[in-house]
């Protein structure tokens, strides 16, 4: 059967998360059922990660197995069609060998968290930033994810339900900076590591948040790390503002 590799956009506000679910939307279950609708039968795809409810993604990666050869331009096109008029869309589509995987194959996952620094609440950025109604400082915020860069136990920083064999995960990068948005002062938190644990994201966001606020100092992020307890992290931010920004591959099939 042939192998394509999907290139995936979405509003995650619609959807219970990225997995099929039996009875709630989901970002996957609309996909495969658009491709029912190409090649009548049931269709199981993969992601190379499973966002959460309220998550968007700019670039999603999920691969599909088909038994028709189609031209890539068409399948997505065919698929698009078929997605309407839900807020999803497959940006390009590749064909790959029959043993890549979109999960077990990519090398790294960027995600873009953006919070917004303002007193009103988000009315057009509604769902895709994180709004708080204080300043917050970036240089304290940088400071405290120094301590979370580089190979690091971060059970503090995982949810209860991670399901997840170990705690331990790289961190790449964590870069922090001030944006001037359209709606007012953003911060734009960017995240780039070859695979994160359940709500980890969220939970460093939501800590750093407490250091740009004051609340807490720099290095109270580290003395959180090195607690390993789900009881030491900061408040969980909510998913409005976390994209999946897009998935790095040895070789990008859609490059």
């Amino acid at each position: 059967m042939p192998r394509y590799a999907l290139l995936v956009e979405y509003d995650g506000r619609p959807f219970a998360g990225w997995q099929r679910q039996a009875d709630q939307p989901s970002v996957q279950g609309a996909i495969e059922s658009a491709l029912a609708r190409l090649e009548p039968r049931a269709h199981t795809i993969a992601a190379a990660g499973r966002t959460d409810a309220g998550v968007h993604a700019r670039g999603q990666v999920a691969h599909c197995d088909m038994d028709k050869d189609w031209d890539p331009f068409r399948l997505s096109e065919a698929v698009n069609f078929h997605l309407k008029p839900q807020p999803v869309a497959i940006r390009a589509a590749a064909s790959v060998s029959d043993d890549w995987h979109a999960r077990f194959s990519a090398v790294e996952r960027r995600y873009l968290f953006r919070l917004l620094m303002r007193r009103a609440p988000a009315t057009l950025e509604a769902g895709q930033v994180w709004r708080v109604n204080h300043a917050l400082d970036v240089e304290a915020m940088r400071a405290g994810a120094i301590h979370l860069l580089g190979r690091q136990d971060f059970t503090t920083f995982r949810s209860v339900m991670c399901q997840a064999k170990s705690p331990i995960k790289t961190m790449d990068e964590i870069t922090i900076r001030r944006a001037e948005g359209l709606a007012g002062p953003e911060v734009h938190f960017f995240l780039r590591a070859r695979s994160f644990l359940h709500n980890q994201v969220r939970s460093i966001v939501g800590t750093l948040e407490r250091v740009g606020a004051g609340a807490w100092a720099p290095e109270d992020v580290r003395t959180a790390l090195e607690a390993r307890s789900r009881a030491a992290c900061g408040p969980v931010c909510p998913p409005d503002g976390l994209s999946l920004m897009g998935v790095g591959y040895p070789d990008d099939p859609f490059a």
